[in-house]
């Protein structure tokens, strides 16, 4: 009975083992490739990095060059000195800063206006809606470029701030963000409490859609900050370029100083990661919150 107990209690210990070595397998299996998805995101950014502490020269160095130089501040020296930096990146800023302003309050609006009112043809204009995303963007630019050149906007920032202020997916995010996390008794209660319309959505909703604002917003001001094709077509007097036109102005036609290319990009490129670090806990709650419905 003694050796039967011990061979029992042996198996039961062999079996709960098991389990326990299989989850921690499988969390070792799901850490490691989240390490190695991490590098391959984060390589680029190094690689830029180091590219902009190098020469030229360097650059077509085999085997590449793995290890930053010393040349970064000679890059940067070169990139303020020999090209408008300042200038495009003021232009950038203020065309991101602006255009991200706009797209949060008017798709914060009729995102919830389309999921919290009942209006006339409601259904109709949201399917409208959703159809006008499937439209490629570059249909679209002679028809803008049209009407910028009757409204007198052509080498104007206002042309690349103005046309964009309401996008589809915008408003279809904070729509469904909005039905989401907002629910209708909340909305009853504030008209209770004599809330208007406006009211309802400036007072009452609008401190709810923190996180999705914070979202839409991070992904606004990339696309904004990051836009070339659009500025290239309404825009020509090198005072009012962006930061990407700039850099690709710096291509030159017979040579192109590549070291000073790459400063250029890492220094339009700390904007970006410094926006996304401020809130990028935001957008993660907006992606997280978004997606569940009670």
């Amino acid at each position: 009975m003694a050796a039967n107990t011990v061979e029992v209690k042996r198996n039961l210990g062999v079996e709960s083992a098991s389990p326990r070595r299989t989850a921690w397998i499988s969390s070792a299996l799901v850490y490691t490739g989240m390490g190695l998805g991490a590098l391959a995101s984060l390589f680029p950014f190094y690689w830029l990095f180091v590219m902009s502490t190098a020469t030229t020269a360097d650059m077509f160095r085999f085997p590449p060059r793995l290890l930053p130089g010393d040349q970064l501040l000679v890059n940067i020296n070169k990139v303020l000195a020999g090209v408008g930096f300042f200038q495009s990146f003021g232009n950038s800023l203020i065309v991101a800063v602006l255009h991200t302003a706009m797209v949060l309050f008017f798709c914060s609006m009729a995102g919830f206006a389309f999921a919290k009112f009942d209006f006339p043809a409601k259904k109709p204009l949201f399917l409208f809606l959703l159809l006008t995303m499937m439209v490629p963007q570059q249909l679209g630019l002679i028809p803008q470029f049209i009407i910028m050149q009757k409204l007198g906007w052509i080498n104007e920032l206002k042309a690349l701030i103005i046309p964009g202020a309401a996008s589809a997916f915008g408003i279809f995010w904070m729509r469904q963000y909005t039905d989401s996390v907002i629910h209708d008794e909340l909305i009853n209660a504030g008209r209770i409490d004599g809330c208007r319309s406006f009211d309802l959505y400036w007072l009452v909703a609008l401190p709810i859609l923190k996180p999705a604002l914070a979202t839409l917003g991070i992904i606004t001001f990339l696309g904004s900050w990051n836009d070339y094709l659009w500025p290239l077509v309404v825009i020509s007097v090198q005072e009012k370029f962006t930061l990407q036109m700039l850099i690709a102005s710096m291509n030159g036609v017979y040579s192109t100083d590549y070291s000073m290319v790459m400063a250029a990009t890492l220094m339009a490129t700390v904007p970006l990661i410094v926006v996304f670090t401020i809130f990028s806990r935001q957008f993660i709650a907006g992606l997280m919150q978004g997606s569940v419905k009670d």
